[in-house]
């Protein structure tokens, strides 16, 4: 198997692991500790795994000049996107926080052609207004949805985490190209907990711990260990061979894993709001990333 096939095999299991945390994390959140106090269990137990392993890893040091960019790094992939994300999710149903998320790899390609100055093409304009469209109808009629206590906020706050996590693609890309990725992912996840730590004290002191059940705990230790040391990684080896836009493509298939475990488990059900807005992100999404190919076959 060549190494981009692992790389596709290790981003497919990356949105298995993400469909299923949509499910797993609301069943913790509000109810036994709140959102912020979440993170910052799951951003701690995180960066203690990621400095252990470090330890058994070869040694590389980085630049002095390569950590500005790894404090980036810390707030858009860990501090901001989890706390936007999480807070999000607890106000808003699994479905709809999957179906956001698809706006990841246009939100990409956006911010790679403010940053890159690439030309924006009528196909990836008309694609960004029907992809943003569908996310405004889930965000002002999310109300409807049953299982969530405020979904427009909630849908709201889930659509600026996508937002930070397309930052954190093209951010950590230069230290992929230069780094092991356990070189740096440990600084990344320091300073991203010191960067949660005053959101989420308090939070986590106010949680009766006596009382949360014993299946609460593996489910918040799934969330620390699977779905952010195990997908961290797995995410940035992908990236040693995909490009940015490729590895987050692969969210497409997140909203399918989470729609068949919230579903299956009686956590959400579909409505014609969370159909109809995913049809207009998807076929936004597929306009905007479909783009570059076909230009570049046009040349």
């Amino acid at each position: 198997m060549s190494k981009r096939n692992v790389a596709l095999f290790g981003a497919t299991i990356v949105s298995v692991i993400y469909g299923i945390t949509f499910t797993i994390a609301k069943d913790v959140m509000p109810e036994y500790i709140d959102a912020y106090g979440f993170i910052l269990l799951r951003v701690s137990g995180a960066m203690l795994l990621f400095w252990l392993s470090w330890l058994f890893m070869p040694k590389e040091k980085i630049a002095l000049h390569d950590f500005p960019r790894i404090i980036a790094a810390a707030f858009f992939g860990v501090a901001f996107n989890m706390l936007t994300f999480f807070k999000g999710l607890s106000l808003t149903s699994p479905i709809s926080a999957s179906v956001i998320m698809v706006t990841t790899p246009m939100i990409v390609l956006i911010l790679s052609a403010i940053i890159l100055k690439e030309r924006m093409r009528k196909r990836m304009v008309a694609g960004i207004i029907l992809g943003l469209t569908g996310t405004a109808f889930l965000i002002l009629y999310g109300r409807s949805i049953g299982s969530a206590t405020n979904a427009s906020i909630g849908n709201m706050l889930v659509l600026i985490n996508a937002i930070s996590y397309g930052f954190y693609l093209i951010i950590v890309k230069k230290l992929m190209d230069k780094y092991n990725a356990f070189t740096f992912v440990k600084w990344i996840y320091l300073f991203g907990f010191l960067m949660v730590l005053p959101f989420g004290w308090g939070q986590f002191e106010a949680a009766n711990w006596a009382l949360v059940p014993t299946l609460i705990y593996w489910k918040i230790g799934f969330v620390v260990v699977i779905s952010t040391f195990i997908t961290y990684l797995l995410n940035l080896l992908t990236m040693k061979e995909l490009k940015p836009t490729t590895v987050a493509v692969f969210i497409y298939l997140q909203p399918v894993f989470a729609t068949v475990f919230a579903i299956g488990l009686g956590k959400d059900e579909l409505n014609l709001v969370k159909i109809l807005s995913a049809i207009l992100i998807f076929v936004g999404v597929y306009l905007v990333t479909s783009s570059p190919q076909r230009v570049k076959k046009e040349k």
